[in-house]
């Protein structure tokens, strides 16, 4: 349906009247292809049925399926990595890391709230995440 609709998309480009909006021109374009594809199919429905009519009252929402078991468990084992990668820093490398990645704040804060100059800040940052890639890097081999 892709094909047949950019194929049709190129065949009618001259057509196109507004070419600021040619990204919705070409969205009508797939989505009346594929709705005469779908009145030709034998398989089409007789008729439609709207999901008020199928889905008890109240019950209309659609599963998220974003976040599927497989890959909450992953990113639950990558955290535990991490966690202990960075637990198992030096104290000087553990407290800028976390004030930095973890809380986000600037390397100015950083420097002033653990009294350090910003160039001391950057270079045992570094430090601590060449530490902890190297870490997470062995305990991903590892499994």
């Amino acid at each position: 349906m892709a094909q047949d609709a950019l194929l049709k998309v190129f065949e009618n480009f001259d057509r196109l009247r507004e070419p600021e909006r040619v990204r919705a021109w070409v969205f009508r374009i797939a989505r009346n292809a594929c709705l005469m594809k779908r009145r030709k199919s034998v398989f089409a429905p007789l008729n439609e049925m709207s999901l008020d009519e199928i889905l008890p009252h109240g019950r209309r929402q659609v599963a998220d399926w974003s976040e599927l078991p497989d890959r909450q468990i992953l990113q639950a084992e990558l955290k535990r990595s991490l966690d202990r990668a960075i637990g198992e820093l030096p104290e000087s490398y553990k407290s800028v890391m976390l004030l930095r990645d973890i809380e986000e704040l600037s390397t100015e804060d950083t420097a002033e709230i653990l009294d350090l100059t910003t160039d001391v800040v950057k270079t045992r940052l570094h430090r601590a995440r060449l530490a902890v890639r190297q870490k997470l890097d062995e305990a991903l081999r590892s499994k």
